[in-house]
């Protein structure tokens, strides 16, 4: 059995792990770009970040006020597990008041915080089912400098790729500077309009400069991540070479009448934990 107790600490420790350590892949393509960049202000954008950054860690104090709205993904295996959405909600709130991380979450009518990051469907978890022995959780705090740039278009199958390349450039152009560049896109195609978005956010998670297994789709990353770079919107908006590390896709299957795609901007900050919790 993996009890309550044991997902509430785990959650606790993601979350705190995940808004003070950013991951060595979002690292090192920061340090990759401002090798690159020859703008003068883009490099003292890129030097101040990887600052911050540093001195996150050794403070061990959150990389940036905005932490997020708490971003659940479970993959349940065959292992018994106590009160799993009570045990998350738990580490949140543990997490919250400990850590601390700012309490973010409000009723979006009357903006009353509930103090504690946790609220109506919030956090959301996505559970996928896995036949392997044991839980993985993680844990995605979104910013909404970002999340409030993200874009869903119900193309026509007839807009095919190239109706695809468009709109996700279109729809990082438009962002300007608003997500903090350098960000990751994620990008969502096909399924329904939900999930094509939720794809888009779920492709956040994968490792930074790493291709999709899919050449059609790998090929589509390196266009679009190329057409954004070319834009000049650089760091912070303020220019250079170094407007997304990265474009990440993921895809589903969908009905012969739509070609959903959603778009899922990450700030710089591309700030995310995972680990698996066996039975034994």
């Amino acid at each position: 059995m993996i009890t309550k107790d044991i997902i509430k600490d785990t959650v606790y420790e993601l979350y705190r792990q995940a808004v003070i350590v950013l991951g060595d892949d979002v690292k090192k393509s920061l340090e990759d770009a401002l090798k690159v960049e020859e703008h003068e202000l883009a490099r003292l954008n890129i030097e101040a970040i990887l600052k911050n950054i540093e001195l996150a860690e050794e403070k061990g104090i959150p990389m940036c006020q905005d932490t997020g709205l708490p971003v659940i993904f479970v993959k349940l295996g065959n292992v018994e597990v106590e009160n799993l959405r009570e045990g998350i909600e738990e580490g949140i709130r543990k997490a919250t008041s400990e850590v601390p991380i700012r309490p973010n979450i409000v009723d979006p009518i009357t903006r009353e915080n509930t103090n504690i990051n946790v609220g109506d469907y919030i956090p959301p978890i996505d559970i996928e089912l896995i036949d392997e022995d044991y839980l993985e959780i993680t844990i995605l705090p979104k910013g909404f400098g970002s999340e409030n740039n993200n874009t869903l278009k119900m193309a026509l199958p007839a807009e095919g790729i190239e109706g695809i390349k468009e709109f996700v450039v279109e729809s990082v152009l438009k962002a300007k500077g608003k997500p903090c560049p350098p960000t990751v896109v994620g990008v969502g195609i096909g399924g329904t309009s939900d999930l094509c978005l939720k794809l888009g956010k779920k492709a956040l998670l994968g490792e930074i400069g790493k291709r999709n297994p899919d050449p059609v789709l790998a090929k589509l990353e390196e266009e679009i991540l190329e057409e954004i770079n070319a834009s000049g919107i650089g760091p912070m908006g303020l220019g250079g070479k170094t407007t997304a590390l990265d474009v990440k896709i993921l895809k589903a299957h969908t009905h012969t009448a739509g070609l959903p795609i959603g778009v899922c901007i990450q700030c710089w900050a591309d700030r995310h934990a995972t680990t698996r919790i066996y039975d034994e």
